[in-house]
C-alpha cells in the first residue's frame, strides 16, 4: 500500500489528503470457482475466470471477445463443450474444446473430443483422443476458391494406426 499527500499542509491530518493506491482485490475480478466436492449439472456461462476443481456436466461459455479463461485443475473436470477464449486444462475434458486465443495442455490434462485452437501449449504427458485444429483469425483466412484452378478444394480424413486423425487436401 502506498501513501501520499497530495498537496503539502502544515494543518493536522484533517487538512491533509491522504489517497491510498492499491492493487484491485480478488473479490472484484470476476473469479468463480467450482470446489472438489461440488457437481454442477447444466450449462454454465461466465466473465473473467472459472476455475474448476470439480465436475461441470453441462457446457461450459463466455463472450469469444472477452480474455475470459477457464482453468480445469487436476482433480476438475467437465464433460461438455467448451467455448471460452482462453482454457487451461490439467484435468478431464469429455467434449470438444474451442479456444478463441490459447489452450494450454498441462502434464496431466485428458481431453476426449476435438481442440480447436488459435495457440497452443502442450506439455509432454498430456493427451487428446480427437482432432487438434488450428484456426486462423477470420479476416487472415484465405479464400477456398482461389486455392485450385479446378474450384474449391476437398478435404479428406483418413485414421493412422496410432489413432492420429490427418488430413489430406485434393482438388478435383
Amino acid at each position: 500500500m502506498k501513501w501520499r499527500r497530495d498537496k503539502p499542509d502544515s494543518d493536522s491530518a484533517t487538512s491533509a489528503r491522504e489517497t491510498t493506491t492499491m492493487a484491485k482485490p480478488k473479490s472484484d475480478t470476476g473469479v468463480t470457482l467450482i470446489a472438489p466436492s461440488t457437481r454442477l449439472a447444466g450449462d454454465i456461462t461466465f466473465v473473467e475466470q472459472l476455475f474448476v476443481n470439480g465436475r461441470i456436466e453441462g457446457n461450459v461459455y463466455a463472450d469469444p471477445e472477452s480474455q475470459a479463461t477457464v482453468v480445469v485443475a487436476e482433480g476438475g473436470s467437465i464433460a461438455g463443450e467448451i467455448r471460452v477464449p482462453n482454457v487451461i486444462v490439467n484435468g478431464s475434458v469429455e467434449g470438444d474444446v474451442h479456444a478463441g486465443a490459447k489452450v494450454e495442455l498441462a502434464a496431466k490434462a485428458r481431453v476426449r473430443g476435438n481442440v480447436y485452437y488459435r495457440l497452443m501449449e502442450m506439455q509432454m504427458g498430456a493427451t487428446v483422443e480427437g482432432q487438434m485444429v488450428h484456426e486462423e483469425v477470420a479476416s487472415a483466412a484465405p479464400d477456398t476458391a482461389k486455392m485450385t484452378a479446378a474450384g474449391p478444394a476437398k478435404v479428406a480424413s483418413s485414421a493412422s494406426k496410432s489413432s492420429a486423425n490427418l488430413q489430406e487436401v485434393r482438388a478435383d
